[in-house]
Parts: structure tokens; C-alpha cells; sequence
């Protein structure tokens, strides 16, 4: 029995030798019921529902925040925004425009930086959106590459002709076009990224692919093959190009021999906003992005690593983008850095895929919108606290809230509001709310772990 144990040991050990390659594609306002994996019938996505066949579909998977700036600097820290001063712009805003003073601080240790320590080449590809000015860009935060825009794809010079600049494309720290073609935008990024992985193809590598699409205007971009081919006009035809993108990355893996040590992770920053008419869905979770609710937060993920994570098969673990700075450092082996993290290591969700025990089930999960702590998760229970003034778009719109909690695993539309019923939930979980309190911080109250974000004394456009 010794010697069967050893042996399933070694070949477990050897199974997860080869440090992995790590493909991170992260679109943009994209919903849960978007995706054909994920009960959408209106657009086609056969790439990442062939992703999902091929590997495990995460179902109660977050982002930190409803909209764009503060999701990414948590995925990039493994901290919650607040945790990084990241959860608000310089000027008061929820995500930061052109020209802003702030930006993700250099002194904070990023996904890239952990990688690179452990010999991956890096690269971001897409829209970085954590400072625009030279000290802030992906190259001084871990990438060896970037390529793509600063700041998202609306920030057009033609809002705010006196202060901002033409959209720029960027190549490290280059602009290469001003103002950037948006309809080839996926193209090219899809080009640039298969381009790095076949220069990287002989040693580990880390692919940041935050997609520029579906995007923040009300009329996503696509290239000619795709523009007026879906059924959901623009945000569908965009929908389409990305899953195309997908593809052709899942082809150079196959084509490179790649696919089975490659761990390919798919999800959004946030879930699709609300338009008139509609285009996203984010079915089937109450709510749109920009907003703490299970719309905004609650994204459609996929896993795929070969023989590692299960195939065809489905996790309802709590988990969060925050847990993959933690997640990839443990896989292969590097430091985590320095000061306090948020994330956990969920190498024992991902590896099993009956698993739905998580540590965020005991530490609480807090959806933040800008400053104020608005709710709380932890295993089945959502409970969303009461409030006096709550930020509904920014702190100039705030309306009273009561307490509420549903069963977010089981009554994922949150249809019940069981607070009533389950007193002792209510108290768990307001608990958990008063040491985020304490340690992050809510509207009008300094929390004691938080750290400041990167800050110039003046900023400058990005000009050719």
C-alpha cells in the first residue's frame, strides 16, 4: 500500500513539473448569459463552449467590482481595491479617465511581477486601465510587452476635446496610432497575441489578454468578418469576434503543442451594463454592471488545463479574481509578495471539481461599489446591509437600502428574501461586514490595512 502511495505521489508530482503556461483572457462589460456554455441562445460561441467541454465551468466566480478600473487592479494585486486605493479615480470618479494623476502604485506586487520572479515572459495585450501616465503602464508593472490602449475604448478626445487626447495605441510605452482603430481592435490584439506565444513557445510564459470588447460604448466594434453577421446586432457581432479570438488561440496552443500544459483561464471584468434597447444578458443574475449586485459581479468563468482540471464539468465554489495572484504563485512555486493579500490559493477547487468548500465561505466575500461597503457573501447566503444613502451611480446619487439575504447558490435570481427566516446568517454575515469594516474600510471610515495608491504631482496627455 506504501509503494502505491509513493508511487501515485511521483506521478503526481511529475504530472505538474513543467511550470504551466497561463493565458488569462479578460473581456470587457460582458455577462454571464452571454455565452452559449452559459445558456445563451442568441449568440454562437463555439470556442469557449468547447473551452468548457473541455474544462471546468465556475459558476459563482467574482470580480472585487462592478466596473472596470478597480476589477483589474484586483486581479493584477490579488487585493480588493480598496485594500490598494484603487477603488476610486483621482478626481472622485469610479474608474480613472485619461490624464489622471493616480494609478496602480508601483510598490504593489502584480500577477506579472510574481511570474516574472519565477522566470515566465510577460505580456498584456488589450486595455490596461490602471494609469495612463509612464510610471504606471504595464511595462513598469511587470510586463515585458504591452500592446493595446491605455484606458477605455469610449475615453474619446471628442468628450473632453480641452483636456483629453486622441485614443492612443500603444506599444510598450510608444504610441503607435492616435486615434486607434477600434474596429480591428480584437484582430489585431488576437494577431499580437499568437505572435507571443509562438516567440515564447520554448519557455513558460504568462499571456494578460484583457480584451477591448464588447466594450463601453453603446455600439460595440467588430471587423468586417464579423459586423452584421450575429443576431444581436453590434454587441453580438463583438460577442462573436471574441469567441473567434479564443479560438484562434486554442489553434496556435494545438498547432505549437502546447494545449496540455497550458492553463487557459476565460471570464470578464464585469458584467454587461444596461442599455436601451438590450444587449448583454447577464441571465441568470439580478442586475447589470456597474452595480454590487450578482449581474455586475457574478462572471461566467472557464477553466481549461489538460488533464489537470476536470473536463465537462461544473464548480460552484466561491472564488474570485483575487485568488489567482495566490493560485498561479503556488503552481509555480514563486513568492507571493510582501504585505497583505486577499485572494486565496484555490488549487483544491480547481483540482476537484466536486469541491464547493471555499475559503471565502468563512472569511466573507464584500462587494464594494467605489468606497462603500455594500454587501457580503459567504457559502449559500448573500446579505445585502442596510444603508442610509446608498451609492447607486456615484456618491452624488445615494437612497436609503434595507437588509436583505437570499440564497444566492440555490436561488440564484434572487426571488426569496429569507432574512427573517435565518437570524443567525444575518448576524454571521454582519459580523464579517464589521471586520471589513475595520480592516479595509467603508464610506466616511478609514480601514486600517489599506495602503495608497500610485499618485503623480502632475499628469500629462499621452501624445505621439
Amino acid at each position: 500500500m506504501k509503494l502505491i502511495l509513493a508511487a501515485l505521489m511521483l506521478l503526481s508530482a511529475n504530472a505538474f513539473a513543467a511550470k504551466p503556461n497561463i493565458i488569462f483572457i479578460f473581456v470587457d462589460n460582458f455577462g454571464n448569459g452571454d455565452l452559449g456554455c452559459f445558456g445563451s441562445k442568441l449568440h454562437r460561441t463555439p470556442n469557449v463552449d468547447r473551452l468548457a467541454a473541455e474544462g471546468t465551468k465556475f459558476t459563482s466566480f467574482y470580480v472585487a467590482s462592478g466596473v472596470c478600473t478597480p476589477s483589474r487592479a484586483a486581479l493584477m494585486t490579488g487585493c480588493y481595491p480598496r485594500r490598494v486605493g484603487m477603488h476610486v479615480s483621482d478626481t472622485g470618479g469610479a474608474v480613472l479617465q485619461p490624464v489622471a494623476r493616480k494609478g496602480l502604485n508601483p510598490s504593489e506586487t502584480t500577477i506579472a511581477e510574481v511570474l516574472k520572479g519565477a522566470g515566465y515572459a510577460t505580456m498584456c495585450i488589450g486595455k490596461w486601465h490602471l494609469g495612463d501616465q509612464p510610471g504606471f503602464l504595464p511595462t513598469k508593472q511587470g510586463f515585458d510587452e504591452f500592446f493595446g490602449i491605455p484606458y477605455s475604448d469610449d475615453m474619446m478626445k471628442e468628450k473632453k476635446p480641452e483636456v483629453w487626447p486622441e485614443l492612443p495605441l500603444m506599444r510598450g510605452e510608444k504610441i503607435i496610432a492616435a486615434p486607434v482603430d477600434r474596429d480591428h481592435l480584437v484582430k489585431r490584439c488576437t494577431e499580437e497575441a499568437i505572435r507571443f506565444i509562438e516567440k515564447h513557445a520554448a519557455e513558460p510564459f504568462f499571456l494578460y489578454l484583457p480584451h477591448t470588447m464588447p466594450g463601453s460604448t453603446p455600439h460595440p466594434f467588430s471587423s468586417e468578418k464579423f459586423r452584421g453577421k450575429s443576431a444581436n446586432g453590434e454587441y453580438g457581432d463583438s460577442v462573436e469576434e471574441l469567441d473567434w479570438s479564443t479560438g484562434e488561440i486554442m489553434a496556435a496552443l494545438k498547432r505549437l503543442k502546447l494545449e496540455d500544459n497550458t492553463l487557459i483561464v476565460w471570464t470578464s471584468d464585469n458584467g454587461a451594463v444596461k442599455r436601451n434597447p438590450p444587449q448583454g444578458s447577464n441571465a441568470p443574475y439580478r442586475g447589470s454592471g456597474y452595480d454590487t449586485s450578482e449581474g455586475a459581479m457574478r462572471m461566467p468563468c472557464v477553466m481549461r488545463w489538460p488533464g489537470k482540471i476536470a473536463a465537462g464539468a461544473v464548480n460552484d465554489a466561491l472564488c474570485s479574481t483575487m485568488d489567482m495572484l495566490p493560485t498561479f504563485a503556488a503552481l509555480v512555486e514563486a513568492k507571493l509578495p510582501p504585505h497583505k493579500i486577499d485572494g486565496h490559493d484555490i488549487r483544491p477547487i480547481l483540482f476537484a471539481a466536486a469541491n464547493t468548500k471555499s475559503p471565502w465561505d468563512d472569511d466573507g466575500f464584500f462587494y464594494y461599489r467605489m468606497e462603500q461597503l455594500q454587501a457580503v457573501r459567504a457559502g449559500d447566503w448573500k446579505l445585502y446591509l442596510p444603508l442610509e444613502g446608498k451609492f447607486f451611480t456615484l456618491k452624488n446619487k445615494r437612497e436609503p437600502s434595507k437588509l436583505e439575504l437570499y440564497d444566492v447558490r440555490n436561488d440564484v435570481g434572487e426571488q426569496q428574501e429569507v432574512s427573517a427566516q435565518h437570524p443567525d446568517v444575518v448576524q454571521r454575515l454582519t459580523a464579517l461586514a464589521e471586520k471589513a469594516r475595520a480592516d479595509i474600510g467603508d464610506f466616511n471610515r478609514p480601514g486600517a490595512g489599506q495602503r495608497e495608491a500610485g499618485m503623480v504631482e502632475k499628469a500629462a496627455a499621452l501624445l505621439p
